[in-house]
């Protein structure tokens, strides 16, 4: 139930006790039907247009009275009515809903009329003490001999109709449509509206659009319900930028709204009034049809603001990789509608389309933050969250692991890469991250991070999170570039465990220490960290240091056991490089311009995908290994097929490998090449022995390779989080805000480029007409040959017509020349 009002005309004619009433009278007597104890009897009271209000008349005598009362100030009052969703119909005669709204039906049935009782067939001198006899008007046939009842019932009857609603004098033929009644029905679409859902005012439109479902359209009609009066305005906006017309407000306030077009002759206009308890709006008169003039339709519009320019391209938006730049939001307006906006406008519009998708400004991002972790931990128990701020409130640091990842990396390699990426927002930050293989020999992520910088005390705190939370394994290796931040808290924290380093990155180094880029340098130093026992690991080191001098001294220094797989104290498996954490940062390169807020929600979304895909391809995978190492496998089974095995023993053998051969111990499970030992799989020359003994291949595997491994690794799900309008917040979250950092922006436009880092080589354009480095087409002006003889004809930079032809370019001088 909630309050409208609805505008009742009051006919003159009406106020004087003429014909008609006395008719009115008559029928209703002889219907044996008796005015009930209000004449509107869900009213509350008559108001006039001064606030006044008077009693509703409680007889016939009373209505005809009342009626003459009103005539004598005014032929309009007001109703304040209560309803419910059926709404009264157009007739003060016969109601949408029965029993109600009319002078002639009572209320409530059968009570206080001396001619029909609450009793059935009782109690009354018209009505025999025995049903349906004795009674001269009612029969013992129902509605049959009666002179006031038709024998077909709703037949024969001017004043009821079998159809109903119509063909009545005193009955609109269409419902719901004036003169007798102005009150709009509400749709089915807003059975119930909550205060807490909508907001109560103008003042909550904007929050509306940047938290809530937008209701905005391009098509407006009669009884059309709207969130908020900015999307009505913005719905019409859009309409008004198709149909090339402009319109302008022409009274408003907090209970209602009229528009009209510009062109003060036009019919067009749309009147609006907010509903009572709530801040939805709703279109009560809708005039579709223009009359105005061509002077009035400009290419420019008043309504191509930069709010109603963003509306229209937010869905464009969607994606937060999309690169879409004010010029490409001027192109959109103007194939769309027609118009024509500024620089400016675009640029303002394209922002406020980001505000509404990225969960408002990333001021408002971080105050949102603290409800957002909340809700992260009510939808996904066991999600470990810290969040902490400094002075005056303002954000410091942040660290998510959540649940699935907690439970899962038990069933990982216990090798963990940790990177850190630059944020590209408003206020910048980095972000710290920690992931492992799985089985498939995917990415897994374990830990997410956000600080000010990459330094000694967020290296530092981010680490000392990740062993609160998954503590310290046996063999646990650490593995991450050469930041000297990393080496310092890895030591502090992890001082058991062996820290690693990336050996693409120490090849940089190299590279840029002696100044040679030389491809067999780069071949000899990944052969020689990738070797797999002693003797191979010399043969390929001597030769490193004989193409580049000076280099035994600079990779001893470092350290050889934390670049090379020989040499490692500590089981690295094949896992030599941070290619995952920098695979990981090329997965999230797009979303880290975002707010952070919504890049926290970008990073469990991209969690939330993956755990789902790979949980189902793992459950449907049938072999006992997972499906990268099965091709792995099946590789090295056809690489055995061309090797020959000589018997020592029941447990050793003897493999011959081309011009080498390799001793093989299956009761300890080693081979001399060293691959069994360090990566855990079996090798080529383990297969030769497997092929022609008893032995089963998959028993030579590390269950980390397995397909239950990998299936319990990704049984955790990460659930979603409702939307925001949804979430419940306890009062210590909702008050606790959080402030952005301070940090020092620069002038200009900021950099979203990374800087390589040393020694990185960087990709060059290569350019689509002379096919040569360095530039791309547009700046161009190399010569290109037009004829095998040579002739060329070179571009001009300012203008790509024949006027910029080289004067090398000569015409043909004979007719053989010019056929060839």
């Amino acid at each position: 139930m909630y309050s409208e009002i609805c505008d009742y005309p009051v006919l003159e004619a009406e106020a004087s006790v003429g014909r008609e009433n006395l008719l009115l009278l008559k029928i209703w007597n002889s219907l044996m039907v008796t005015v009930e104890d209000e004449v509107f009897p869900s009213t509350k009271g008559i108001k006039n247009p001064s606030g006044q209000t008077k009693e509703s008349p409680t007889s016939t005598e009373g209505y005809l009275k009342g009626l003459e009362s009103i005539s004598e100030g005014t032929n309009r009052y007001v109703f304040e009515r209560d309803f419910d969703i059926a709404i009264p119909e157009d007739s003060p005669c016969v109601a949408a809903t029965p029993q109600q709204s009319s002078p002639f039906v009572a209320a409530n049935p059968l009570e206080d009329n001396p001619y029909v009782t609450t009793t059935p067939q009782q109690s009354s001198p018209f009505v025999a003490a025995n049903p349906l006899e004795d009674n001269p008007y009612v029969t013992t046939t129902p509605l049959q001999s009666s002179p006031f009842v038709a024998a077909n019932p709703l037949e024969d009857n001017p004043y009821v109709t079998t159809t109903p609603l119509q063909s009545s004098p005193y009955v609109a033929a269409s419902p719901l449509v004036e003169p007798y009644t102005n009150v709009p029905p509400i749709p089915h679409s807003v059975s119930h509206i909550d205060d807490n859902e909508a907001g109560s005012g103008d003042e909550k439109s904007r929050s509306e659009g940047v938290y809530g479902a937008s209701s905005i359209s391009d098509e407006i009609e009669e009884y059309k319900i709207f969130k908020s009066k900015k999307d009505l305005t913005t719905s019409l906006s859009i309409i008004s930028m198709r149909e090339k017309f402009q319109f302008k407000t022409f009274k408003s306030n907090s209970h209602f709204t009229i528009i009209r077009c510009l062109d003060t002759s036009c019919s067009w206009r749309v009147r609006a009034k907010r509903l009572e308890g709530s801040g939805y709006w709703m279109v009560t008169k809708y005039e579709r049809k223009h009359t105005c003039t061509t002077d009035f339709k400009k290419v420019r519009y008043r309504q191509a603001t930069s709010w109603v320019v963003g509306e229209c391209v937010k869905k464009r938006l969607i994606n937060p990789g999309r690169v879409f730049k004010p010029r490409d939001v001027i192109d959109d307006t103007k194939r769309k509608f027609g118009v024509d906006i500024s620089y400016s406008v675009a640029w303002r519009g394209r922002e406020y389309a980001y505000e509404n998708l990225r969960l408002g400004t990333p001021e408002q991002s971080y105050s949102l933050l603290p409800g957002y972790l909340h809700m992260l931990r009510e939808t996904n128990p066991g999600t470990v969250v810290n969040l902490e701020v400094g002075e005056q409130d303002r954000f410091k640091y942040l660290f998510i692991a959540f649940d699935a990842s907690i439970k899962g990396f038990q069933y990982c390699r216990p090798v963990v890469s940790i990177d850190a990426t630059h944020m590209k927002g408003k206020y910048r930050g980095v972000l710290f991250m920690a992931v492992c293989h799985d089985a498939n020999q995917q990415i897994f992520p374990l830990a997410f991070g956000i600080g000010d910088s990459e330094n000694d005390a967020a290296w530092t705190w981010f680490l000392r999170r990740i062993k609160d939370v998954f503590g310290e394994r046996p063999g646990h290796v650490i593995v991450s570039d050469r930041h000297r931040s990393i080496n310092n808290a890895v030591k502090e924290v992890f001082p058991n465990a062996f820290h690693g380093i990336c050996m693409y990155h120490l090849l940089n180094n190299l590279k840029n220490k002696f100044k040679t880029k030389t491809k067999e340098l780069e071949q000899h130093y990944i052969q020689t960290a990738k070797a797999y026992n002693l003797q191979e690991f010399h043969v390929l080191f001597y030769t490193l240091c004989c193409a580049v001098p000076g280099a035994k001294e600079y990779l001893e220094s470092v350290g050889l056991d934390r670049w090379t797989r020989s040499h490692s104290p500590s089981r690295r498996y094949n896992i030599m490089t941070t290619n995952i954490s920098e695979s990981m940062n090329a997965a999230l390169v797009k979303v880290r311009e975002l707010p952070i807020t919504a890049f926290v929600n970008e990073i469990r979304l991209l969690c939330q995908m993956w755990f789902f895909e790979r949980r189902n391809k793992a459950k449907d995978f049938t072999s006992k290994m997972s499906k990268d190492v099965e091709k792995k496998l099946e590789k090295r089974r056809d690489r055995a097929q061309i090797m020959d095995i000589r018997y020592a023993d029941e447990y050793n053998f003897d493999v011959i490998d081309g011009d080498q051969n390799f001793c093989v111990d299956m009761a300890l499970w080693t081979c001399t090449c060293g691959k069994n030992q360090l990566d855990q799989l079996p090798c080529e020359h383990m297969l030769v022995v497997v092929r022609k003994s008893a032995y089963e291949a998959y028993d030579l595997c590390s269950p980390f390779y397995s397909r239950e491994y990998w299936y319990e690794s990704y049984s955790g799900v990460i659930n979603p989080l409702p939307h925001i309008t949804s979430w419940c917040i306890p009062e210590d979250v909702s008050s606790f805000k959080i402030m952005p950092p301070d940090v020092r922006t620069s002038a200009g436009r900021r950099r979203k480029r990374r800087i390589p880092s040393v020694g990185e080589e960087q990709s060059q354009p290569k350019c689509s007409r002379c096919r040569e480095s360095g530039h791309n087409r547009a700046t161009c002006q190399n010569p290109i040959a037009l004829h095998p003889s040579g002739q060329t004809f070179t571009a001009c930079s300012t203008n790509p017509s024949f006027q910029g032809a080289s004067s090398s370019y000569h015409p043909p001088s004979s007719i053989d020349d010019t056929n060839s």
